[in-house]
């Protein structure tokens, strides 16, 4: 294993609510209220839809695919779903900041160090960079022919990673080892709050598979286990190899990975240019790590793009 790569679950492709499109000379996001299964190939349309995302909607009201029948591939509920503070840097996609809300990992000059992470509201770092909650759910896809690959959905909103989170905790606490045996449904909701002003917003959450009732699905999942555990099947093994894939980098995304990120998820507005010193009004330590940070990571001459936020809540 090469020392400081992160190894996470490998993908088939991706789970998204919208896409990015391009307008003006601009890569921006775009809304929808709906999932779409995309395979890891783009063309001038964007990504190139998953042969799934055909098969799921032939079923779905409207050709809407707002449910997924899915499982996961760990016991563990943190290996499937990790979210964490995050800051990236807009121009280049490189992870700058990723923790916990207790301690997180950062780009200095000097290097990565292991800092106090007093989340992004009550951090000058954080404040500079656009620090966020970014979750990233790996699932399998019923129907899909690789038992150990899956596919990601990514989230910048709270709604998603607090259900999520929740719903993966308690599915662990009922069923244990049995859980990568769950038959799930990633489902697409939607609600109203005052802030959206009373408009529709989306969230996506976890439920039990459509047509069962929890009771029912525990005891397919206890089932399947055990056939898994007779045919030889290491879950504990399993999970022990994935945690300690991922716990080999101080950040999961590349560059390369974290350019579709910021596109998607982070807007632009939320940090100044990389060609200038970031002016952070009441905060000198801020600007005092701006004018460090972005001007060491970000080309000189380089504007950061205008990204509109168009991502689920």
């Amino acid at each position: 294993m090469i020392d400081g790569l992160a190894i996470s679950p490998p993908v088939l492709g991706r789970i998204s609510i919208g896409k990015v499109i391009e307008r003006n000379g601009k890569r921006l996001p775009e809304k929808d209220d709906a999932f779409t299964v995309t395979s890891l190939v783009q063309n001038r349309e964007g990504w190139v839809h998953h042969p799934l995302d055909e098969a799921l909607r032939k079923g779905a009201a409207d050709r809407k695919l707002r449910s997924i029948p899915v499982t996961v591939l760990f016991a563990d509920p943190h290996l499937s779903f990790r979210a964490q503070y995050t800051a990236f840097n807009r121009v280049n996609g490189r992870p700058m900041c990723s923790g916990d809300g207790k301690t997180c990992r950062r780009r200095t000059p000097e290097g990565l160090s292991t800092l106090p992470c007093p989340t992004p509201e009550d951090c000058d770092y954080g404040e500079v960079y656009g620090c966020k909650p970014y979750g990233r759910l790996n699932v399998r896809i019923e129907g899909q022919e690789d038992d150990l690959g899956s596919f990601i959905f990514r989230t910048t909103g709270y709604n998603s990673i607090r259900t999520l989170s929740a719903r993966l905790t308690y599915y662990q606490a009922l069923a244990g080892e049995a859980l990568p045996c769950l038959p799930l449904t990633l489902k697409l909701r939607a609600k109203s709050t005052t802030q959206s002003h009373r408009s529709a917003v989306y969230f996506v959450d976890l439920v039990v598979r459509e047509g069962m009732t929890l009771e029912a699905a525990l005891q397919t999942a206890r089932q399947g286990a055990q056939q898994r555990k007779t045919a030889g099947w290491d879950q504990a093994a399993l999970d022990q190899a994935a945690a300690a894939g991922l716990a080999n980098g101080a950040f999961e995304e590349g560059e390369e990975e974290g350019v579709s990120v910021v596109e998607e998820f982070f807007s632009a507005g939320d940090v100044p240019d990389s060609g200038a010193t970031p002016a952070v009004a009441g905060s000198s330590l801020a600007a005092k790590l701006a004018a460090k940070t972005l001007s060491a990571q970000a080309p000189a001459d380089g504007a950061a793009p205008e990204i509109s936020a168009a991502q689920t809540a």
